[in-house]
């Protein structure tokens, strides 16, 4: 390999070693660039098996991306890791509350977690819609406690969390939502694999998917 490649040439080249290792797969053409991507950046062919995506996720994510609806991450990392210009051609803000020495002194007080408190926080707002947990299952099993007693409707649930302790049982907890609240998009995976750079990758792949569509 030429280490004179362009950027996008290697990333076009990884994604062609990507679609021939992977061989014949049965996601659809809209799912697909999601999942590549998420082994594009992991280099961990499970994904292929392991996604999981409710009914229509992406079209719905795409129309909450072109609608500028906010994001609200787990993680500075995931934040951080969203491809900023993209967000900006939709006028999409991201926010990330697990740092607010506010969250911390009363995730402190009550004895939780800040990203519990975090979540809570980026949920209050009615202008974020779309949720990206890629580190916390505290988090992720928070939001689905939200959307089963009070009535949060998030326009995507991005439910990456990694893990020993949780985080294979709150993406089953998700999982479980197709048909508590069919009307809640999602994309996740199972088992104790994720992360903030995979979810991360996933909003990246939507918002590709948005710019081009």
């Amino acid at each position: 390999m030429s280490v004179h490649l362009r950027p996008e040439e290697i990333e076009a080249e990884s994604f062609r070693i990507i679609d021939a290792e992977a061989g014949s797969h049965s996601w659809g053409p809209d799912q697909w660039p999601v999942v590549r991507r998420a082994i594009h950046t992991s280099a961990d062919f499970d994904y292929a098996r392991s996604m999981a995506f409710s009914p229509d996720a992406v079209p719905r994510a795409l129309a909450a991306l072109k609608a500028g609806r906010g994001i609200v991450t787990d993680t500075t990392m995931a934040l951080s890791g969203i491809a900023k210009p993209r967000l900006e051609r939709f006028g999409i803000s991201v926010s990330c509350f697990v740092a607010d020495p506010d969250v911390a002194r009363r995730a402190r007080e009550q004895g939780i977690t800040r990203s519990i408190l975090a979540l809570r926080a980026g949920a209050s707002d009615r202008g974020n819609g779309i949720f990206v947990i890629g580190n916390a299952p505290t988090a992720l099993f928070e939001l689905i406690r939200l959307v089963r007693e009070e009535g949060l409707r998030p326009d995507l649930v991005v439910g990456l969390p990694v893990g020993f302790v949780g985080a294979a049982e709150s993406k089953e907890a998700l999982l479980a939502l197709e048909h508590e609240v069919p009307e809640v998009p999602f994309i996740t995976n199972r088992g104790r694999k994720g992360g903030s750079n995979v979810a991360a990758a996933v909003v990246n792949a939507l918002l590709i998917l948005a710019l081009e569509g």
